[in-house]
């Protein structure tokens, strides 16, 4: 079977670029593999739901610039097919004077990424905002909103299809040869001749990318994200989502709170290491996985760096105290009692030889293939500029 583009995975970046490859070149015969028997189970599937606004990232960096393009891509994509999602705004809190200098810096970061409407409260313009925090200054980010991102994920499908695409659904790919003209990806079940790969294999990118980059230096770290849900009597504690001061050298936001546009309020995640790269679960354990987490030379740097942090985290993995008094550092009403366990998503980290957690989206090309080999948040929000950035590097190969 020949095909002019075989995408390797269904979740909402590898859809996305499925659609804007598409969109760019209407004839194009594409085909995209999901080893899954659903789309959009992993990373999509099971993130807060949130369309972020671009305020943390470096100004020019590739998650910075796409992140506002994707926005506004993305939230005229949902009108456009009637995807409920809702622009509620969010708001930053300092909980302590040490963090207002880190608060600062980040409402200059949002300016310069081109945020407009930012504005920086005082404690008790963040009573007006959220009555039941606990912060002495903050900045409200109207531009933040909620959708669900499996629905979004659902329509690119049906999109893709509708204009001649094909989806294959529980093919595992095992193998990519190549040659000078073209490539071949076996899957567990057939073997597909084309002139592109693009590999968006999220959790597995590195050893897909590995398939035709044996000497790829970076692997993906799994990261855990718990969460718990406020019960149904406790959610006017929340207006919409309420978000720390993040630590500048950790690569994650904090517990924080998320309205949902379904109904309900999550709060959390933290971020522990997942003992398997789907491992949901606190039992959920692939010792290979596992092992070569632990062996990979970038990560036990980056655990000796941040053993401390890295204790805290597991710590209130363990322990629901913990969580709890977490959250009450926003929210010093929140008691044990309030909170009901929620789910978990797993964040694909890529992390390099040196000890370096990959802080930017990252795209590895070859001649035949494109790897997208980092992708964390905000990639679900950046996924139609994700899309078209790969889109027009499928475009120099046509």
């Amino acid at each position: 079977m020949k095909y002019d583009v075989v995408i390797i995975g269904g979740g909402i970046v590898g859809l996305a670029s499925a659609l804007q490859l598409q969109n760019d070149n209407p004839n194009i015969k594409l085909l995209l593999l999901e080893k899954e028997k659903a789309l959009a189970l992993h990373q999509t599937g099971n993130n807060s739901g949130v369309i972020h606004s671009g305020i943390y990232y470096k100004p020019g960096s590739l998650k910075a610039t796409n992140c506002l393009r994707g926005y506004n891509l993305l939230v005229d994509f949902c009108k456009l097919n009637a995807i409920p999602f809702e622009l509620c705004g969010k708001i930053i809190v300092a909980t302590n004077t040490e963090e207002i200098p880190l608060l600062d810096k980040l409402f200059e970061r949002g300016q310069q990424n081109g945020l407009t409407h930012l504005k920086k409260i005082n404690k008790e313009e963040l009573k007006e905002y959220e009555p039941h925090v606990n912060g002495i200054a903050g900045v409200v980010v109207p531009q933040t909103g909620i959708v669900d991102y499996k629905m979004v994920a659902k329509k690119y499908g049906e999109l893709i299809q509708n204009k001649g695409g094909e989806i294959r659904l529980s093919e595992k790919v095992i193998e990519i040869q190549e040659n000078e003209t073209e490539i071949v990806v076996v899957s567990q079940r057939e073997s597909y001749t084309t002139k592109l790969v693009i590999n968006c294999g999220g959790l597995y990118s590195d050893k897909i990318a590995r398939l035709t980059t044996p000497d790829l230096n970076l692997k993906i770290i799994p990261f855990r994200g718990e969460y718990y849900k406020l019960k149904k009597e406790k959610e006017y504690l929340v207006k919409n989502l309420i978000y720390p001061v993040p630590d500048p050298n950790f690569p994650f936001l904090g517990v924080h709170f998320t309205r949902m546009i379904e109904g309900g309020v999550e709060a959390g995640p933290n971020a522990v290491l997942a003992f398997s790269r789907e491992g949901y679960k606190k039992s959920d354990i692939n010792l290979a996985e596992l092992a070569e987490s632990l062996a990979w030379p970038g990560f036990q740097k980056v655990a000796f760096k941040y053993w401390k942090t890295g204790m805290g985290e597991m710590y209130r993995s363990f322990s629901k105290a913990a969580f709890v008094k977490a959250l009450q550092k926003l929210i010093p009403e929140i008691q044990y009692e309030d909170l009901e366990n929620g789910g978990a998503g797993v964040r694909a980290q890529a992390c390099d030889r040196n000890g370096g957690l990959v802080d930017d989206f990252m795209i590895v090309e070859k001649k035949h293939v494109i790897n997208v080999c980092n992708a964390p948040s905000p990639a679900a929000t950046s996924s139609l500029a994700i899309g078209e950035t790969i889109a027009q590097l499928a475009a120099k190969r046509f």
